[in-house]
């Protein structure tokens, strides 16, 4: 099951095709589209503080192109690299603990919403930072040991577009109702998604270990992890 189906992901692959193109020409270096785009989700994680939900909303919105543009023009410019690639996976964890990190401090903090839901969604919100970081270190792990781990119904763009879109539009509709729902949802099936790898990845694995004899295994040296490939993904998993 997935949150985002593939002909929405791929419209707006083709979407963003004349700026990527425009940055090849202009000769803009990928890492430097992936720093300004953490800058941008940084700077949408704290409007989301202040309590301006809408406006932080549609700011993520406008700039998630940056989420994508990184790795399009990478592979367009020849100018993928194995460090361009970690250092975007890196910073995305910056860009998605400064967002739930922002929405925690919302209900922490905003005077307008202080009421006996403020606690339990403040522990929300650090639950869903927790699965985000788990549902990207599941999949590093496994490649690691040589297996593709991108599985599960929440993967990053599901999590830009839940992020962003519902309060760009609903903003603290209803009381701010629509913000809690949705982001327990992020967090509902980010955790979900946690199993879901560790599941596939226990799956891989057991055939493996299961014929593999105590005494091979003594014999045997430790396996290498897998290399790191030189390419950013064109539309962001994890």
């Amino acid at each position: 099951m997935k949150i985002l189906p593939d002909w929405l992901k791929n419209g707006y692959l083709r979407l963003i095709d004349p700026v990527a193109d425009w940055c090849v020409r202009h000769h803009v270096h990928p890492n430097t589209i992936t720093v300004i785009g953490t800058l941008c989700t940084v700077v949408g994680g704290v409007i989301y503080g202040t309590g301006h939900i809408s406006w932080g909303g549609f700011f993520l919105g406008l700039t998630a192109l940056f989420d994508v543009l990184d790795g399009t023009v990478a592979r367009r410019s020849g100018q993928a690299s194995t460090f361009g690639a970690f250092l975007d996976s890196t910073l995305d964890r910056l860009a998605d603990g400064f967002v739930l990190g922002g929405l925690a401090v919302f209900y922490a903090l905003n005077q307008l919403h202080h009421s006996w839901a403020s606690v339990p969604m403040v522990v929300v919100c650090l639950l869903g930072l927790i699965g985000a970081f788990l549902t990207s270190y599941t999949r590093a792990r496994a490649e690691a040991l040589g297996i593709d781990a991108k599985v599960g119904m929440l993967q990053r763009p599901e999590r830009v577009v839940l992020l962003s879109v519902p309060q760009a539009f609903f903003g603290l509709t209803l009381h701010g109702v629509v913000l809690a729902v949705i982001i327990v949802i992020l967090t509902v099936t980010a955790w979900i998604t946690v199993y879901q790898r560790v599941a596939f990845v226990y799956r891989a694995t057991t055939p493996t270990d299961a014929s593999t004899s105590p005494d091979d295994a003594a014999g045997s040296p430790a396996p290498r992890p897998a290399p790191a490939f030189d390419a950013r993904p064109l539309l962001k998993g994890e």
